[in-house]
């Protein structure tokens, strides 16, 4: 125990460097920064939205409305496959998760129902196909049912939660938002925190907008006034209020889908000075474009955004480009966050804010100044105790707490952790519990000594038996934050991190730091006593 070798003490002190290093980025300036490696200056601690100020929502999926688009769908194709296999029915009626065919003839119901099952996708299967028909099809009489089944609706809700996740985050990151933390919570919501945002309403419109914009032609047989579309069609209001029409018969098949374009921006029309949005198809949406155009010069093409025509052109000529213009009444901002929009994706399924909190900078640079103060003010106390109760020994200790904080500090830095005021309160009760170490290993030093026991032996049995003390307290505090980190969520993670780093830290700190101070200070003085 009370030997150290060369190897050994090398290794003690090229892990306090090392700490030491990676711990600088955090408080080096952005020109020093930007002459360091990338990997080095982005090793740093971030401040959370309790502490650098900013916006904090939390969102929640709409799952009705994902399920009304699979049902509408079906609604189309059961109308195609019905029509393709020559069989004839009344009435096609949407429900709630389920879509009702009534047929003409009950004797075609077997040939009603094989066509339906063509509709059906598999669900839970693996990248080498498998999985289960998300249909269950069913006649009665002449009455065929398509429902969709359990195992359907928990696939569509997990892909409708990862899907707005990723579409979240490219919103968040086209508006220049640094750090943000975008992540699941329970089965149908998202929280979003956005550390420095000062304009925490734009972020929600660009959040709470669906975006979903589809090309459709306009049914110019028939006429919106009358408040009746026919079959096949709908009436949708226009986005532009009363500068236009008002509302268009619009067709319900998609002719070209807004997943396909690859590239939008916003900018100004050189002949009128109005602000438009400038889109770009792919490879397959650019021949769709141009197909559809080609056979449809001179009808009018309804350009619609979350069911609200945004412009109704007629086309006049082919396009072949796969390039088109989007005007409207755009201001600069409004231009750039459809662009924006467009550029990120359509959520599958509008989101709803239902919990929203903003903090200021100024309230977060005061928890700043109060966590560091709470920090500086511990370590100073701890450390009066430890001397007054220990002397030379208690001053150890000290150095080794501020050595502990440095390797925390850096053990963050590395996993370029968040920093929130419960992380500042795991960081001060880390101390707490940091210190305890040196506290049993010098009381049972003092114990030794009073037996009458010799300098070494002393100090020898001194860590030999606090040895097995301090790790039983350890392990069962890291069980405790473990089922913190398990079981909470946000800013208690976070101070479960903190802690945990903090008391495997002091592991090495009070029985290895610690004790190599004492030995090299015992075996230079070779004093008569411990100054216990």
């Amino acid at each position: 125990m009370l030997y150290f070798s060369r190897w050994k003490i090398y290794t003690i002190v090229a892990i306090c460097v090392a700490g030491f290093v990676m711990m600088l980025p955090n408080f080096l300036g952005r020109d020093t920064l930007a002459h360091l490696p990338g990997w080095y200056a982005h090793s740093k601690v971030s401040l959370g939205l309790d502490l650098r100020g900013g916006s904090h929502l939390l969102l929640e999926v709409d799952m009705g409305a994902v399920i009304r688009d699979r049902v509408e769908g079906l609604v189309d194709g059961a109308r195609q496959q019905l029509r393709t296999a020559n069989v004839g029915y009344t009435a096609i009626n949407p429900g709630e998760r389920a879509v009702t065919v009534q047929l003409r003839d009950p004797a075609q119901a077997d040939e009603a129902v094989k066509a339906l099952r063509g509709l059906a996708s598999p669900v839970g299967g693996t990248a080498l196909g498998g999985g289960q028909p998300d249909l269950t099809v069913s006649a009665d009489g002449n009455t065929v049912t398509a429902q969709l089944s359990e195992v359907a609706l928990r696939d569509r809700a997990t892909q409708a939660i990862e899907q707005s996740i990723e579409i979240v985050r490219r919103r968040i990151d086209e508006t220049g938002v640094n750090e943000p933390t975008i992540a699941r919570q329970g089965n149908d919501r998202i929280l979003v925190q956005l550390p420095g945002v000062e304009d925490p309403d734009r972020v929600k419109r660009l959040l709470g907008t669906t975006a979903k914009m589809t090309f459709r032609l306009v049914d110019t047989n028939a006429d919106p006034s009358t408040g009746r579309a026919p079959p096949g069609s709908e009436i949708l209001p226009s986005a532009e209020g009363e500068r236009f029409q008002t509302t268009y018969v619009i067709r319900k098949k998609v002719e070209v889908d807004g997943a396909t374009l690859k590239n939008a921006s916003a900018s100004t029309n050189s002949q009128t000075g109005e602000w438009v949005v400038n889109f770009e198809f792919n490879s397959a949406g650019a021949n769709r474009f141009a197909e559809i155009t080609k056979a449809n010069v001179g009808r009018p093409f309804a350009i619609v955004l979350d069911n609200k025509v945004i412009s109704a052109p007629v086309i006049r000529e082919p396009i072949t480009g796969g390039r088109g213009q989007i005007s409207g009444n755009f201001s600069a901002a409004t231009a750039n966050d459809l662009a924006v929009l467009l550029r990120a994706g359509a959520l599958p399924a509008p989101l709803k804010v239902i919990e929203e909190r903003t903090v200021g900078p100024d309230l977060g640079a005061d928890s700043i100044r109060a966590g560091l103060t709470a920090v500086l003010v511990g370590f100073v106390m701890v450390c009066i105790y430890m001397i007054a109760s220990y002397g030379l020994f208690g001053s150890f200790a000290c150095f080794a707490l501020l050595v502990n904080l440095v390797l925390t500090l850096a053990a963050l830095s590395m996993l370029q952790a968040t920093l929130t005021l419960p992380g500042i309160a795991g960081v001060l009760l880390s101390l707490g519990l940091a210190v305890d170490a040196n506290i049993l290993i010098n009381e049972r030093i003092r114990e030794e000594t009073r037996k009458g026991r010799g300098v070494f032996a002393s100090m020898e049995a001194g860590f030999s038996r606090a040895y097995s003390t301090i790790v039983d307290s350890n392990l069962t505090t890291a069980l405790k934050m473990a089922l913190l980190f398990i079981f909470g969520t946000g800013a208690i993670k976070g101070f479960a991190v903190t802690i945990t780093f903090g008391i495997m830290i002091s592991m090495f700190t009070a029985t290895v730091l610690v004790r190599l101070m004492m030995v090299t200070w015992l075996r230079r003085t070779r004093p008569a006593a411990l100054p216990v």
